[in-house]
Order: C-alpha cells, then sequence, then structure tokens
C-alpha cells in the first residue's frame, strides 16, 4: 500500500459500563502502537455501537468521543442483538476505512493479535479470522458445548471457521460484498465465508472477561445455534424426512409381525407398555418435526416484511 491503511475497530456494545473504561484506552493504545510502526493511519479509529443499552454505556461512549475523536459512536434505537449491531457498526464504518476489525468489548479476544491481522491484511488477504488456540479459560461445558455445536454446524453444510467468533477483519471490498446480503436473519460467522475473498487466520489465546457479565448465558447461545443452522441449512427438515421413512419401515414391519401373530398364535400379548411408549415417541417426533417447520416459516415470515434491520438513534462521527 501506497500509505499505512485506515483501520476501523468495530465494538458492539450492550450494558458495557463496566467494561468500557478499561478496554477503550487499551484498543487506542493498539492504534497508537500500530501508527508508530506504519501499520495504520494516525486517523483510524474505535467505533462503539451501543445496542439499546439501559445502563450509562452510551454515556460513557459520548465523553470518550469528547475527550479523544478516535473514539466514534452510534447508538441503536432499540437492542436488536449483537450481529446487528455489528452490522451496523460495519455499515457505517464501511465507508471511512480501508478495512474494519469487529472485536466484543470485553476484550477476550487478545488485542494484539489485531497487529497480525493488519500485517496480513497489508500483505494482500482481504479477511483475516481471529481463532482461538485453546479453550483452557472456558468450563468444560462450555468447552464441550462449543466444539458441539462446530461440529454440527459442519454437518450442516456451513462453511464457519472452527472456533472463531466474530473477531475478524474485513476489508473494504469484503465489507460493500457484505452489505449486498439483505437477509434479516443473521448470522455472520456463516454468511462471511461465503464471500469467497482471499483470507487467512490468526490464533490467539482467549481471556478472561474484564469486568461485567457475560451476555451469551446457555439459552441465548442455543438460541443463536438454532438461528445460525436454520439459516443456512435445509437439512434438518430432510433429516425429519428420513426419520419419518425409516420409522415407516419399522412400523411396516410391526405390522407383519402382528399379522404373523394373529393368525398363528392362540393368544397375543396385551402389549400395552409398548403402545403407551410409542405413543409418546411418535408424539413427540411430530411436535418436534413441526416445531422445525415453524422455524423455517416462521424465518420466511420475518424475511418477506423486508423490514430495516436497525434503526440509528445517534451518531458520534467526527
Amino acid at each position: 500500500m501506497p500509505s499505512p491503511p485506515v483501520i476501523a475497530i468495530v465494538v458492539p456494545c450492550f450494558n458495557e459500563e463496566a467494561v468500557l473504561p478499561f478496554s477503550i484506552p487499551k484498543l487506542l493504545a493498539i492504534l497508537a502502537r500500530m501508527a508508530q510502526q506504519s501499520l495504520a493511519s494516525p486517523d483510524s479509529y474505535i467505533l462503539c455501537c451501543d445496542d439499546g443499552s439501559r445502563d450509562a454505556t452510551w454515556k460513557i461512549i459520548s465523553d470518550l468521543h469528547l475527550r479523544d475523536r478516535r473514539v466514534k459512536g452510534i447508538s441503536l434505537a432499540h437492542n436488536r442483538g449483537h450481529q446487528y449491531a455489528l452490522l451496523a457498526g460495519l455499515m457505517t464504518a464501511k465507508d471511512h476505512c480501508d478495512a474494519a476489525i469487529s472485536i466484543d468489548a470485553d476484550l477476550q479476544d487478545d488485542t494484539d493479535a489485531i497487529i497480525e491481522m493488519v500485517r496480513r491484511f497489508i500483505s494482500g488477504k482481504e479477511i483475516v479470522f481471529g481463532v482461538r488456540d485453546d479453550r483452557t479459560s472456558d468450563s468444560w461445558f462450555k468447552r464441550t458445548t462449543a466444539h458441539a455445536f462446530y461440529s454440527l454446524q459442519r454437518k450442516m453444510g456451513i462453511e464457519t471457521i472452527y472456533d472463531h467468533a466474530d473477531f475478524r477483519l474485513m476489508s473494504q471490498r469484503a465489507l460493500e460484498l457484505l452489505s449486498e446480503y439483505g437477509e434479516s436473519n443473521l448470522f455472520l460467522r456463516g454468511i462471511v465465508p461465503q464471500l469467497g475473498l482471499e483470507s487467512d487466520t490468526v490464533s490467539y489465546a482467549r481471556k478472561q472477561r474484564a469486568a461485567g457479565e457475560s451476555k451469551y448465558p446457555l439459552v441465548r447461545m442455543l438460541s443463536f445455534s438454532i438461528d445460525g443452522i436454520t439459516s443456512f441449512s435445509a437439512r434438518p427438515m430432510r433429516w425429519v424426512f428420513f426419520t419419518g421413512l425409516i420409522l415407516l419401515a419399522i412400523d411396516l414391519l410391526v405390522g407383519i409381525y402382528v399379522g404373523f401373530s394373529i393368525l398363528y398364535s392362540d393368544k397375543l400379548e396385551a402389549g400395552w407398555a409398548s403402545i403407551l411408549l410409542s405413543i409418546w415417541f411418535l408424539g413427540s417426533l411430530i411436535l418436534m418435526s413441526i416445531g422445525l417447520i415453524g422455524e423455517y416459516i416462521g424465518k420466511i415470515f420475518i424475511e418477506v416484511k423486508q423490514r430495516p434491520r436497525y434503526a440509528i438513534r445517534d451518531i458520534l462521527f467526527d
């Protein structure tokens, strides 16, 4: 590149008043280091995206902006979720940077990896994924469920990066391509690898959260996993169909057995237990199938309305 690139660090925030006073100075220090090494332009900045927080998050962002113009911010009118806040930030930064790096406000992702991401970008990579090299900081339960989640996505035919969350660098060209994806059911971890641009990965060790609490408890993680799978793959519905075929084959075998029993047996077993279990099993399968189909219909219902994915209430970008 003829001159150092303008880098935007996009930070989605939701109720992060406890952690922002620690994380923003660390990110500013990273920008200063990159400017000293001629890796990033002095015009590089941090864009905080407030996702309708109910605490003092937006006030803190505003105060930081007044003290240092490298800290910029947008505030969404309503809480829309992490993926929408992140998308809003990326789309706002798209026309004002050469590349954007997304990172969560808690800075569990290693900020030093940002420097290596920028080096890979300067060498010609358009997308650089941050990938965890281990999960020793996670509990056994979270580590196991996370690995199961990535494995399930692969089996569903979804192209995702193993042990990658939303810590990544995207060039302006990649952001332009991302802006053409107009779907309301957002799963950026599945969309970005589909852009097809030259990419690379940077490994890092994930740290403990500096302050505050996680915004992704088990229920939200489960919901996020379901959204990701149903947004990118129809295989679950196909699996339900094949399960129905297998059960039909079993029913035919049972029917043949019952027919022979009637013809060649003087006394039939009552079989109330097997009938009861069969009813409960088939009833559960039917309800699950209806729920699965409803999940897809619900996504169609949301998509056809073509409502705006987010609304920006305030913006600090000067």
